[in-house]
């Protein structure tokens, strides 16, 4: 059985679960959803990402979105809706939400699942990648386990 700790910021559409259960088609798959829920210190990140796409109506609308506890329930939904579209396409799947320290949680959950990859599914975040402090980036130094980045639909 393959397990992958797949890390997330928002819930899995169709496109996306299709993508990450087909790397591994002929295995059966287990995976450890870890989703972290939208932070205040990343609002100014995510206002210049917007900025670089082109969407200037996102990034003006930034500070109208809902963050900290605010976003709990959402996640929280988000992810139990991620878990099931995993299990409908024949996975295993459980998983948390992430509130604080992200990386640690992630190499601890690495090692205590034996797991054989990561897989980050975000939207582009092009001011930390560039910087290479995306989670991506950051955890190929972490965690030990081949780390995938693989940008999220929005469908």
């Amino acid at each position: 059985m393959i397990t992958t700790v797949l890390m997330i910021e928002k819930p899995l559409v169709p496109t996306d679960v299709d993508m990450v259960t087909s790397l591994h088609e002929d295995e059966p798959l287990s995976y450890v959803v870890l989703m972290q829920p939208r932070g205040e210190q990343d609002r100014l990140l995510r206002a210049l990402d917007d900025m670089a796409l082109g969407e200037f109506g996102d990034a003006v609308r930034e500070a109208d979105e809902p963050e900290g506890q605010d976003v709990l329930g959402p996640a929280e939904r988000g992810l139990e809706h991620s878990l099931r579209a995993l299990r409908d396409a024949g996975a295993e799947a459980v998983g948390q939400l992430v509130e604080e320290r992200p990386l640690d949680l992630l190499s601890s959950v690495v090692e205590q699942t034996h797991a054989d990859e990561v897989i980050v599914l975000t939207a582009p975040h092009y001011l930390e990648e560039l910087f290479h402090r995306d989670w991506a980036s950051r955890a190929r130094h972490t965690v030990g386990v081949p780390v995938l980045k693989l940008f999220a639909h929005a469908e």
